[in-house]
């Protein structure tokens, strides 16, 4: 079979690290039985190794020639489709006639990452764990603690709903053709109870308050409660940056009983 060429516009970045993927697939420990989905497996690099250790799985790829070649192999449900248009519910569903929870992961085009692990979100309680490969400036966005510089929008909407953590940096040398950035592994586990806000108020909230991070939030948040005719405690003498997670969360559960 002819050799694929990596194509730009679906941002693909093949791993070819033998260590690199033992490393990855340690952090995983696949066992058989459970319902493993990965996005983006591309040439095998990770899947194989993931596929010999848990028996089966099901594979989500937009490249038709990728889909194609992985047709056909023992064990692998194969769904050519944007992963953006991918129902992880209806997976979900599948898995739970084994009554086993999703557990995800993928080598995540860079260009489109964050909008895959907003597509997630939504289905976070249906899922046991998520491992993905990302540009590394991305995982330290997602797992910024406050009055951090990377602490922001994306640290708050994710770790409302899992425990982030980085678990392996990996080296441009590691994939064909090599990425201009580093990358990294990030560990995320759905919290059991995670505080029942609604979503799009939450994402809202956020998007103000760090539209401006360098001010205070009087200048930003605090307008946008005046207009909601908040009249509840919240500290806006303080900036974006330097709030905890949790104060966010208990700010968007006020509002949603208050509306």
């Amino acid at each position: 079979m002819a050799q694929h060429q990596a194509r730009k516009r679906f941002g693909q970045h093949f791993l070819t690290d033998t260590a690199v993927i033992a490393g990855i697939v340690r952090a995983i420990e696949p066992r058989p039985g459970q319902a493993l989905v990965e996005i983006g497996p591309g040439l095998m690099a990770l899947t194989q190794p993931l596929l010999e250790r848990c028996g089966a799985m099901t594979v989500i790829e937009l490249d038709r020639d990728l889909a194609a070649r992985l047709r056909g192999r023992p064990g692998l449900n194969v769904i050519e489709a944007d992963v953006l248009k991918v129902d992880f519910g209806a997976l979900a569903d599948a898995a739970d006639a084994a009554r086993q929870p999703l557990r995800v992961v993928g080598n995540l085009p860079y260009n489109i990452s964050s909008p895959i692990l907003f597509h997630l979100l939504p289905w976070a309680h249906r899922i046991q764990d998520q491992h993905f490969m990302l540009q590394k400036e991305v995982v330290q966005r997602m797992a910024a603690t406050p009055a951090h510089k990377d602490y922001g929008r994306l640290s708050v909407m994710l770790q409302w709903r899992y425990h982030v953590e980085c678990v392996l940096d990996v080296p441009p040398e590691a994939f064909d053709p090599p990425p201009r950035v580093d990358s990294a592994i990030v560990r995320m586990l759905p919290w059991p109870n995670p505080a029942a806000v609604d979503p799009a108020l939450l994402s809202e909230l956020v998007q103000v308050a760090f539209s401006q991070r360098r001010k205070l939030l009087r200048h930003t948040l605090g307008r946008w409660l005046e207009q909601r005719g908040f009249s509840g405690e919240f500290d806006v003498q303080r900036r974006a940056e330097e709030v905890p997670v949790q104060d966010y969360l208990a700010l968007a559960l006020t509002l949603r009983s208050t509306t």
